[in-house]
């Protein structure tokens, strides 16, 4: 009798983790990583109009590492999620705003692995004590069963995210749980894991040969600074050796330099974070708020190239990489450039009104009379 096989399947086990060999001086190496998306993330060709001369731009879609776990979120949450098992832990806690991806993500990534999820999620003054509704991020994480904690955002200007958490976290372990505390973005030392092995990703993904391309230029997005400390921090450790460009969608490039500086002295990196990442403001009129022009830009990216940015992120980083390409071309000129897109899809939702008189093209079908008909012909299934 043939002996029977076995299945073998990746996604969702845990593994042994082995870093780069240029990052195997850091210090602390995590022992183990969850497989949880949907790796590599292609790389193409992104042809945006009006670039510098002789620019050439690519876009790595990491708003393609999966759906419910869609985004740059889901590389940080392999490594946070090995540890929160690790430690016995049977909930997870995290906090955001009231459009986290990084909340969605968490709440999915809690659930493929059996722990309950606690939301601390932040709102306006007028709406914290209101059903927060289904839109976007909100209707997938009420899907699966996260339980929502509302915050105000004047209370969370006064408390902070570690004081809320801790709150939450002492809550329930008078209950008899065992939490695991994520912190903003999954943005801790632990976290920056997941950027610094996308660089591997990255260098792996890379032409050799005739065809050999290098990126001179890296540009991305910056909401925690988990992301840009690890992509930063990898491309200064390895061949890839491109300049991070960080456009960060809140707070300000002094506040971000001073939190990644905390990341790389927490991976004992020895390296200044003003040496390998540039940091420039792109929040315009706030965090998750857009203006007219930055939802046009959106729009006018996707007529172009069929690419989809998100209004949070993305979008506004990608919106002022072409802003200063504008106006400093000689800095872009000749430069291979990799924009990273972070994903966010589900955050465009929370903006249909805003949206609405931005796209058209829309009409009853023009069928003539004389055009014969007949009742039952066309099957509606």
């Amino acid at each position: 009798m043939e002996a029977t096989k076995q299945l073998s399947f990746d996604f969702l086990t845990k593994k042994a983790y082995t870093p780069p060999s240029w990052a195997s001086h850091l210090s602390p190496i995590p022992s183990h990583v969850f497989s949880l998306a949907h790796l590599p993330t292609p790389i193409h060709r992104w042809n945006l109009p009006n670039l510098p001369k002789n620019t050439r731009l690519w876009i790595k879609r990491d708003d393609l590492s999966g759906m419910q776990l869609s985004g740059n979120k889901v590389r940080k949450l392999e490594f946070l999620m090995a540890d929160a098992v690790a430690q016995g832990s049977d909930c997870i806690i995290t906090i955001g705003g009231i459009q986290s991806n990084h909340c969605r993500a968490t709440a999915v990534a809690a659930k493929y692995l059996n722990l309950d999820c606690y939301l601390i999620l932040r709102t306006s003054k007028v709406l914290v004590e209101k059903d927060p509704g289904l839109t976007g991020n909100l209707l997938v994480e009420r899907l699966v069963g996260a339980h929502i904690e509302l915050v105000s955002k004047e209370e969370y200007a006064k408390l902070g995210s570690v004081t809320l958490t801790n709150l939450l976290k002492e809550k329930l372990l008078k209950e008899g749980r065992r939490p695991y505390v994520i912190p903003v973005g999954g943005s801790n030392s632990l976290g920056t894991w997941g950027y610094i092995e996308a660089t591997r990703e990255i260098e792996q993904q890379l032409p050799t040969g005739t065809d050999e391309v290098g990126f001179d230029d890296i540009v991305v997005a910056c909401g925690s600074g988990g992301t840009i400390a690890g992509l930063s921090l990898g491309s200064s450790l390895s061949k890839l050796n491109a300049k991070v460009h960080a456009f960060c969608v809140c707070d300000d490039p002094d506040y971000f330099y001073d939190y990644v500086q905390g990341l790389l002295d927490g991976l004992q990196a020895g390296v200044r974070s003003h040496d390998v990442v540039d940091i420039q403001n792109a929040k315009g009129l706030g965090y998750a708020v857009s203006t007219i022009e930055e939802l046009n830009f959106l729009k006018e990216v996707a007529v172009s190239t069929g690419v989809v940015l998100d209004p949070v992120y993305s979008g506004k980083a990608a919106y002022g990489m072409i802003k200063d390409m504008a106006e400093n071309p000689a800095k872009w000129e000749g430069k291979n450039i990799l924009f990273i897109h972070t994903g966010g899809l589900l955050g465009l939702f929370d903006k249909v009104e805003e949206m609405g008189s931005l796209v058209g093209k829309w009409r009853k079908m023009d069928i003539d009379d004389s055009v014969s008909r007949k009742d039952g012909i066309g099957k509606m299934f």
